[in-house]
């Protein structure tokens, strides 16, 4: 940064501090309007939109429907974090966080809030994409847990300053691209010798890392491909390119969606709402 900077003994906050989505930050948690979520008929209710964070679990829920598991059919609700949607208060009493996605499982009144641990419940619940020999079972967690403790470096730090930013500074882009492309390196060290991210078999570690590292090695996150070279990386170019042709992922990235080119499902009820729609 240009101007050198002094904190205070005390930080203040200061409200439209924060670029692009600065009017939805702030320090503090809690509901800021009383307004209750909608509810469908089917036994999951997901309340979330189509960033990495919620893809991760539409392609999950669209997988297990394809394995033929009814009881994951879901309704799912578009929440508009530009407008504050996430500070409701039906929102807040299903996340205090306020972050999608969140989920509630209507045939046990269960919550679930934070992606990975909805993918977690979700895997456990059917029995599905997550395997239960204990070796093989603990390398999807690591690798779960390494994408929940990354992400925000890709995310809060590359994304931010180098696509959300009110300016453009060099010491934080370059501190975050490189941290992003050693996270790349490891994601092609590890691609090189595993068709999928934790083994042989896929797994909600490739759905919770796809959204994030896969999009970004497609060329689909920040436009920033040509920065950060991400074509150098082959097999993860080889593992984001499979996962992109399958018809459960394809559904999963339209679901929540109400931006951007391609296919759009704001909401999604049933499985006949991709009707028309290409993918």
């Amino acid at each position: 940064m240009n101007t050198p900077y002094t904190p205070p003994k005390v930080w203040h906050w200061e409200a439209g501090n924060g670029g692009q989505f600065a009017s939805i930050n702030r320090p503090i948690a809690g509901a800021t309007h009383n307004k209750p979520l909608p509810q469908g008929k089917q036994p999951l209710q997901l309340y979330s939109l189509a960033t990495p964070n919620g893809v991760k679990v539409t392609m999950l829920l669209e997988e297990l429907l394809e394995q033929g598991f009814n009881d994951a059919e879901y309704d799912a609700w578009l929440i508009s974090i530009k407008d504050g949607d996430q500070f409701s208060s039906g929102f807040v009493a299903l996340n205090p966080n306020s972050k999608i996605p969140a989920l509630l499982d209507t045939t046990n009144d269960v919550r679930v809030f934070e992606s990975g641990s909805i993918l977690l419940y979700l895997a456990e619940k059917f029995g599905s994409f997550l395997p239960t020999a204990p070796a093989k079972r603990t390398e999807v967690m690591n690798w779960l847990f390494w994408q929940m403790g990354s992400a925000p470096f890709l995310g809060g730090g590359f994304g931010h300053f180098y696509a959300y930013a009110p300016e453009k500074y060099e010491y934080p882009i370059n501190r975050y691209a490189m941290e992003t492309k050693r996270q790349l390196d490891v994601l092609d060290k590890q691609l090189a010798d595993n068709e999928f991210v934790a083994g042989n078999e896929y797994s909600i570690a490739d759905m919770a890392i796809w959204p994030w590292y896969g999009v970004l090695a497609l060329g689909r996150l920040y436009e920033a491909a040509e920065f950060l070279q991400v074509q150098e990386y082959r097999h993860l170019q080889r593992w984001a390119q499979q996962l992109d042709a399958r018809p459960a992922v394809k559904r999963g990235v339209m679901v929540n969606r109400n931006w951007g080119d391609g296919p759009q499902l704001p909401e999604r009820h049933s499985s006949l709402d991709f009707n028309g729609l290409a993918g």
